[in-house]
């Protein structure tokens, strides 16, 4: 553009709009860039969700405490310390809640979660699993049974919690093959065990042992065998996350990693196991 035509450019705008009035523009422009610098996020300070029902992994603190505890929580702030940030693990209501609300970015992260398909439509999965949860066959001691694969379950009586998952192949073999009933509580699934109307209970180890515990039935029942399945619990970040970049995910994925390696994980889930037992 040439001298001539910006000359004429500016007084043409000069023509349409007064003095005042670009000054005010201006203005307006400078306070928006300023009150829109003022309140992007501060990444500094993460919040954190998840199951609030899945000791030792995670619980509500109190009914009056809207923080969760647990071996997620002892690892997140381990994860907080090493990536010099603060992460606060919070209640935000059930298992379905705590997924909306990261889901619609409201929260950033999950503390725990199992790799799903639809989930990854909406968060972003941080490797490795910074823990693995097992599901096992648990017998009565009045009543063991062998079991060292699936095919011994076969001719047996089985019960589970509603809507348990223990992975597609099992789940398949399960419907085809196995006699499992369903109830709607752990405690309801033991009691049937104990009262001899069921041979066996398909459920997670820890989450299991954590209930039993404070119920005072955990030296009357047994793992029997081998785990059925095994699946990895999840850091996960919102995509709708403002904070959700790509370096603190590699920082993330590398503050995992070593205290994974470290035994500081598992270390956790020991924790968390006594944190539930004292809360009882």
């Amino acid at each position: 553009m040439n001298q001539t035509h910006r000359s004429g450019s500016v007084a043409a705008l000069a023509h349409l709009f007064p003095a005042r009035q670009i000054v005010a523009l201006v203005l307006f422009c400078l306070l928006g860039a300023i009150a829109s610098t003022a309140s992007a996020r501060d990444c500094s300070r993460l919040v954190a969700t998840g199951n609030p029902e899945y000791p030792p992994y995670l619980f509500r603190q109190s009914i009056e405490n809207n923080n969760l505890v647990g071996a997620n929580t002892e690892i997140f702030q381990k994860i907080a310390k090493q990536l010099d940030i603060d992460i606060e693990v919070i209640y935000t209501g059930p298992w379905s809640r705590a997924q909306k609300e990261v889901r619609e970015g409201r929260i950033d992260l999950i503390a725990g979660a199992f790799f799903t398909v639809p989930r990854a439509q909406y968060m972003d999965y941080i490797y490795p699993a910074f823990l693995t949860t097992q599901s096992v066959v648990w017998n009565s001691i009045k009543k063991p049974i062998q079991f060292e694969r699936r095919e011994d379950l076969i001719g047996k009586k089985g019960v589970t919690v509603i809507h348990n998952s223990f992975g597609q192949e099992f789940d398949s073999f399960a419907k085809e093959k196995l006699d499992i009933d369903t109830v709607p509580s752990l405690e309801q699934a033991f009691t049937r065990l104990d009262r001899g109307r069921a041979d066996y209970l398909l459920y997670e180890r820890s989450p299991a042992l954590a209930y039993t515990s404070i119920w005072g039935i955990d030296d009357q029942h047994q793992v029997a065998g081998p785990a059925i399945s095994a699946e990895g619990l999840y850091l996960t970040i919102s995509h709708k996350s403002e904070c959700n970049t790509g370096e603190l995910r590699g920082r993330l994925t590398q503050a995992v990693r070593e205290i994974v390696e470290s035994g500081q994980a598992e270390k956790a889930l020991k924790d968390g196991l006594e944190t539930w037992r004292s809360m009882h």
